[in-house]
């Protein structure tokens, strides 16, 4: 990891001393003027996370940071060809501190300090107890985030489950619900949500208003996973042993979880109007001070928590290192993606931008949250949020009243629908990393888009037309 962050370093330098001068304001791409070449190289980065550990495991273990950073400098290179290496610099500069810096730091608060929390005792690994531990970690989801629940549930679950001959899908509908469908309901549970919390949305909204859509879906994926366990449970040959007395070890860890939930609070109540212009990206006062805070959590989690707490989760950094590296590539390589996609009308993308629009010039509700959604599944979900939001008219007052449906169907699609892949919310890949390094055969890239595809569409679906859901308008 180190080595990679050398190498993008290097070509930040590179481009800094080919600016003429760091003085001047920072020139922004023109996404207008792009056209889709732009968006190969995320698009191969996207085929080299789905076909890497499927046609070359070997090598793509050795070599994924490689690989990434190799996308990232087929991304940089051209737009300073293009537009000039003080563009290309300030949009790595904006993807680095503006957008993957936070997003990194909370990733790796949450993986440290859930990693320190020990849940001994057998949950079982039955029908009943995999279901109650799903709704157990959807539930929390919304509170504790979904990468903080992720990470305190996966491990007792994939313990639990260990003697099962078949037991990957308990970890594919722990991706569903626990690691993105459970983080609807406030701005702590999803990305998503919190950019829509800086932009003005009230932190209770989306619990107020997505409460029901939500426990219709995690209702849904529940049977449907209770009924898919119970099938393969009575064919196993191999069962395991019953559940056992629980017990919860680490308990500063969830002291820290709750010092981490106050700081992304605070950050977003405390505004002293302090700012910091790094070469056009603005870094504030408060989410500086999120981030070192965040950061103090996880070292204080890796001081006090009994280091056998850890090795009896089998903790190790590898499955964080590789989400660090592969979304350090990902959030350069979709910097041309996102230029097109907001220049709006404008750019190559218009005509998706143009669905969301009806024929009578209202917003298209079904449009946004099909669109939010499938785009967030293969980028990063935030941004892709972000974009929506600002089409929509970017007035949270406005949104949260008139055009509520609207704002609905922009955070549904983005939260339910990060499940569709492995790289639509930064959980999943950990999950992922996680399982696979405890020994469960995990699906490929697109051996886990027919799963999401099987379970998850023509729930989507089904939501699209039920008369409790803002989403209604189809034509």
């Amino acid at each position: 990891m180190v080595n990679r962050l050398r190498t993008l370093l290097g070509l930040s330098v590179a481009l800094l001393l080919l600016a003429p001068s760091p003085a001047a304001a920072a020139p922004a791409l023109d996404g207008a003027t792009m056209a889709w070449p732009w968006a190969l190289p995320f698009a191969g980065m996207l085929l080299s996370i789905a076909t890497g550990p499927l046609l070359f495991p070997r090598l793509w273990h050795h070599h994924y940071g490689k690989i990434a950073t190799g996308w990232a400098a087929l991304t940089l290179a051209p737009l300073a060809i293009e537009f000039g290496a003080p563009a290309a610099l300030a949009a790595l500069v904006h993807a680095a501190l503006g957008e993957y810096l936070s997003f990194i730091v909370l990733l790796f608060a949450l993986y440290v300090v859930a990693g320190g929390i020990l849940v001994t005792g057998n949950l079982g690994g039955t029908p009943r107890g995999n279901l109650g531990v799903l709704a157990f970690g959807a539930g929390i989801a919304s509170f504790v985030g979904t990468t903080g629940a992720a990470m305190i549930l996966i491990r007792p679950l994939i313990r639990a489950n260990a003697t099962r001959k078949a037991n990957t899908h308990v970890v594919v509908f722990f991706i569903f619900l626990v690691a993105n469908i459970g983080g609807a309901l406030t701005p702590l549970g999803d990305p998503p949500l919190f950019v829509g919390f800086l932009r003005g949305v009230d932190f209770f909204w989306t619990a107020q208003h997505l409460w029901l859509q939500t426990a219709v879906v995690a209702a849904l994926v529940l049977t449907i996973f209770f009924v898919v366990d119970t099938f393969f449970y009575r064919r196993d040959p191999v069962l395991p042993a019953p559940a056992g007395a629980i017990r919860v070890r680490g308990g500063i860890n969830l002291v820290l979880i709750a010092v981490i939930i106050a700081a992304i609070l605070l950050s977003a109540a405390w505004q002293p109007g302090i700012a910091f212009d790094v070469y056009g990206t603005t870094l504030t006062l408060p989410n500086l001070v999120r981030d070192g805070v965040l950061i103090l959590c996880a070292l204080a989690s890796l001081r006090l928590t009994p280091d056998e707490h850890r090795e009896a989760n089998g903790f190790t950094f590898e499955p964080i290192r590789e989400v660090a590296i592969l979304f350090a590539g990902i959030f350069v390589a979709i910097v041309p993606v996102m230029a097109m996609l907001g220049a709006g009308s404008e750019g190559t993308f218009a005509f998706l931008l143009q669905t969301v629009t009806a024929r009578d010039g209202l917003p298209h509700e079904a449009a946004y949250f099909w669109l939010t959604g499938v785009l967030s599944a293969f980028l990063d979900n935030a941004p892709t949020y972000l974009v929506f939001f600002e089409l929509a008219g970017g007035d949270a007052k406005e949104l949260m009243g008139p055009m509520a449906g609207t704002l609905a169907a922009i955070s549904m699609g983005a939260v339910y629908m990060g499940a569709l892949t492995y790289i639509g919310n930064a959980p999943n890949l950990m999950v992922y990393a996680i399982a696979t390094e405890q020994g469960v055969r995990m699906p490929s890239f697109f051996g886990f888009m027919v799963w999401s595809g099987a379970v998850l569409f023509p729930l989507f679906l089904l939501l699209t037309l039920l008369p409790v859901s803002p989403i209604l308008k189809l034509s």
